[in-house]
């Protein structure tokens, strides 16, 4: 697949898992430090969306004004 969205959801999974597994692995700071790590991932992966809705809503209302 293509979709950014996709490509970002696998992202923050795929780095959710590792921090997991280091947290896991007997590490007490390495709880606190993927807890920091997910929350920053979630935030910048709503926010790409969030923006990307946008851009895509102004592409077509745009596209809609030249007729097309």
């Amino acid at each position: 697949m293509n979709d950014p969205a996709w490509t970002a959801l696998c992202y923050l999974l795929a780095r959710a898992r590792a921090r997991v597994a280091a947290a896991r692995s007997g590490h007490p700071e390495a709880g606190a430090v993927t807890l920091e790590w997910i929350v920053i991932a979630g935030i910048l992966v709503a926010a790409a969306l969030a923006a990307g809705v946008l851009f895509n809503n102004a592409v077509s209302k745009f596209a809609s004004k030249l007729g097309g």
